[in-house]
């Protein structure tokens, strides 16, 4: 996982050395794709369901509580409850399991958006 993050951020920085952020179409799909790449992970984190693990889910999913109006409801249906505890364990390895097949999609959309726009890098790399 470490691996495809140093890949991710290497292709972040070349879109941001060519001005690959001007196709914001594009860059908006990667940032969106992004995202999924980093809740997958951290819902994979969660899985082993140890200690860090633990407090990991409290800490991260409690930040949700921020959001105004929603924070609290929202928190509460992604815990399957009113704390941590195995229905969001439960909920996290669907999430695990589903957020792939997303990101899938989402890279085919960002392919076909870079199609149109095609590539921003003058030595066509």
């Amino acid at each position: 996982a470490s691996f495809f993050f140093i890949c991710i951020y290497m292709h972040i920085a070349r879109g941001l050395y060519y001005g690959s952020y001007l196709y914001k179409e594009t860059w908006n799909v990667g940032v969106i794709l992004l995202l999924l790449v980093m809740m997958t992970a951290f819902v994979g984190y969660v899985l082993p369901w140890g200690q860090m693990s633990f407090w990991g889910a409290t800490v991260i999913t409690n930040l949700l509580s921020a959001v105004p109006y929603v924070g609290n409801t929202l928190v509460q249906w992604i815990w399957g409850g009113f704390s941590v505890d195995n229905a969001t364990l439960t909920r996290f390895f669907a999430f695990h399991f589903l957020l792939p097949f997303i990101i899938a999609a989402m890279t085919i959309i960002h392919l076909l958006f870079l199609h149109e726009t095609g590539s921003n890098n003058p030595a066509g790399l």
